[in-house]
């Protein structure tokens, strides 16, 4: 796998990304060319033109982003992703139409966009129905053998078989000669350790994955290191999971791991450059979005009686206690009866204004002032009431860890996983968290706030 923003990323997933790109632009292209005057010249009209058919590119590409057609699970059913790219196509068009009346020099020529949604179908539909022969048939995929047993072995084996975009092709899984378990019921399992290099070199594999849960006294050092003299690689299980699902199997990991792995770099450079970015920006949207936070407290103080703001005392960096402010959602003393709970979906403490501007994630502009402060950062896990985190620090391994970074309005366990509530989805969410610290760059602060930017968009995992 390419590794891009401190993540990687699937060769054959960015190959079918870029080369979409293209075909999109070749269908805008070939319409230019059959509508615009012939005489000219191909060459001369797309030196002309191509500023304007890469913005048609670019808004189609960036469409399909946003309606989920770059994510690939078996659970999609065929007239779902058909819905979802006829949407793609509409909203690339409302755009479009409203860039080009508020800047009509950006319109190519009469008739050229709806001549290139011909094109545009065709070629989309087709390349995609050869990405799904290639992802079928494993088609430029990494084949591998797995040595392990146990929950981190099944993980993984599930990660691979739901997400068919992942590159990887696990032919066998090696497992101890005495253990009488099942930890596949599609890929070939085999029993003992002996002749490993021979097994992984008769399957073609490029690379060996160890994910055994217990490695004391079961390790095949002897069989790894002649594996890894004969130019097989070999991948810690641990890692290999870090690399496909962007989180930390934190009920796996030993301190050694976390201790001798790579990441977890935080310079003086890098903290100077986020706190700079962080107060810049927050000082210009608090300026920007002033008009609409002002309408937003004239509703909240319409709507229910009680303050506008809602302020509470939440866990920073380094466990510093804080006061976090956002815009009142709930009715005025919402825990008065209940003390310290997690919102529940539907949650009827919920004022009507709240309801709304929890869905739009409006609530939290507020927070822009702690960004201002420097008690948060835009990017980074979500802050904690110490009510909680004393809970969670007793439950969930490493949850302390995560108090390493400044909190964030938003954050790579936010895009990543819904709406949490409950300890198993603190346990979940601190998966990405320490991922996300781990590999912390203001590069990865970008892919999150452009994630952040879709869920808001979408109104998806708000209560």
């Amino acid at each position: 796998m390419i590794r891009l923003f401190r993540q990687y990323v699937s060769p054959r997933k960015l190959a079918f990304v870029v080369g979409e790109g293209c075909l999109i632009f070749a269908a805008v292209a070939l319409a230019s060319v059959l509508i615009l005057d012939s005489d000219a010249g191909v060459l001369f009209i797309l030196q002309v033109h191509w500023p304007k058919i890469v913005l048609v590119a670019v808004i189609m590409q960036l469409s399909l982003y946003f309606h989920d057609l770059y994510e690939f699970r078996q659970s999609e059913s065929t007239i779902d992703l058909a819905s979802r790219l006829i949407q793609a196509v509409g909203i690339t068009s409302i755009i479009l139409a409203v860039i080009y009346f508020i800047w009509p020099d950006l319109i190519i020529g009469r008739w050229i966009f709806f001549i290139s949604l011909v094109f545009l179908l065709f070629f989309v539909v087709s390349w995609r129905l050869l990405y799904a022969l290639v992802i079928k048939k494993r088609i430029f995929s990494e084949t591998c053998l797995m040595v392990g047993s146990g929950d981190l072995a099944r993980d993984i084996l599930k990660e691979i078989e739901e997400r068919e975009d992942l590159s990887y092709d696990i032919r066998s899984v090696v497992i101890p000669e005495d253990l009488e378990e099942s930890i596949s019921a599609r890929v070939p399992v085999r029993k003992g350790f002996d002749g490993l290099c021979d097994m992984a070199e008769a399957e073609n594999a490029e690379s060996v994955i160890v994910a055994l849960d217990e490695k004391r006294g079961v390790m095949p050092y002897r069989e790894l290191l002649n594996c890894k003299i004969r130019g097989i690689n070999i991948i810690d299980g641990e890692s290999f999971y870090e690399r496909v699902t962007g989180k930390l199997l934190v009920e796996k990991l030993n301190p050694s791991w976390l201790i001798f792995s790579d990441g977890f770099r935080k310079s003086k450079l890098s903290r100077a450059s986020k706190r700079l970015v962080g107060l810049v920006l927050a000082t210009l949207m608090l300026i920007l979005l002033s008009p609409l936070m002002l309408l937003v407290a004239l509703a909240i103080k319409i709507d229910s009686r009680g303050p506008v703001f809602f302020k509470q005392e939440r866990v920073g960096e380094f466990g510093k206690i804080f006061t976090i402010y956002k815009f009142r959602s709930m009715v005025a003393d919402a825990e008065k009866m209940t003390g310290p709970v997690w919102a529940d979906e539907n949650d009827p403490r919920i004022t009507r204004v709240g309801r709304i501007i929890r869905k739009l994630r409006i609530d939290e502009l507020p927070q822009l002032w702690n960004v201002f402060k420097g008690d948060m950062s835009f990017v980074g896990p979500r802050p904690e009431r110490p009510y909680f985190v004393e809970q969670l620090k007793k439950k969930v391994p490493y949850y302390n860890e995560r108090f390493s970074v400044k909190p964030g309005v938003t954050g790579w366990a936010q895009v990543m996983y819904p709406y949490g509530a409950s300890e198993e989805d603190a346990l979940e969410k601190l998966k990405y968290d320490l991922f996300y610290i781990k590999n912390m760059s203001l590069l990865m602060d970008l892919v999150v706030i452009f994630h952040t930017v879709k869920i808001v968009l979408l109104s998806r995992g708000s209560r």
